[in-house]
């Protein structure tokens, strides 16, 4: 097998392997995965205003309790930026704040106490506003992690008790990096291999059209 076949084979397998590769994986990094900032403080000390991080982009009805998600409610809040906050029931579970007082205050969910190490100073509630709530299918009841200082489910119960729609949902924060950084790698591994496949295409081109000169006849030689 000639040297030009040889370049010519690999050119195919690289090149065609790399795009599908690159595009594979860009296609599934940008639909699957977006990045934000945190602009408010209603979600420390967990995340801190000016914080970067990712979310998952999913369907409503994947979340789970505990998930912390951004949602869109531009009728609730007048703008349509995503909000963060976590999700403390979804749509069946029973949440009553508070039993307990002081440092002992816990949210029951289903009548049992929510264990909440995320909450800000370990207050369950912080504003005085009791409620309890039966969320409805299809709706969240979400609280932001510092309550003392945050806008959430509490401060809308004209508005199916503060619950939100799942289909607001515009993803799940994730603090877990390893999927988009996989998705990353493949993105750059398939554009190397496209540029290889590339460069032996060009190679191979170049050496069927490399002319070879024969040697001159006898009878042109000088002496």
């Amino acid at each position: 097998m000639s040297r030009a076949r040889k370049l010519g084979i690999w050119a195919g397998v690289l090149g065609p392997l790399g795009v599908v590769l690159a595009v594979g994986a860009v296609v599934a990094l940008w639909t699957g995965f977006h990045g934000s900032t945190v602009s408010t403080t209603s979600m420390s000390p967990t995340y801190k205003r000016g914080q970067q991080l990712i979310y998952e982009r999913l369907n409503g009805t994947e979340v789970r309790r505990g998930d912390v998600v951004l949602y869109s409610a531009p009728d609730r809040y007048g703008f349509g930026a995503p909000l963060m906050q976590r999700v403390i029931g979804v749509g069946g579970d029973h949440v009553v704040c508070c039993t307990g007082q002081g440092g002992n205050e816990r949210l029951t969910v289903n009548g049992k106490p929510l264990d909440e190490p995320y909450v800000a100073n370990g207050i369950a509630d912080g504003v005085g506003r009791r409620y309890d709530v039966q969320v409805p299918r299809g709706r969240l009841f979400v609280l932001g992690d510092h309550r003392t200082n945050s806008m959430d489910s509490r401060f809308f119960a004209a508005d199916h008790d503060g619950t939100v729609p799942v289909s607001a949902v515009r993803g799940r924060v994730t603090d877990d990096y390893a999927v988009p950084a996989l998705l990353g790698v493949g993105a750059l591994v398939g554009l190397l291999l496209a540029l290889t496949g590339f460069g032996l295409g060009i190679a191979a081109v170049a050496v069927r059209k490399r002319v070879v000169v024969p040697p001159p006849p006898p009878w042109a030689v000088q002496v």
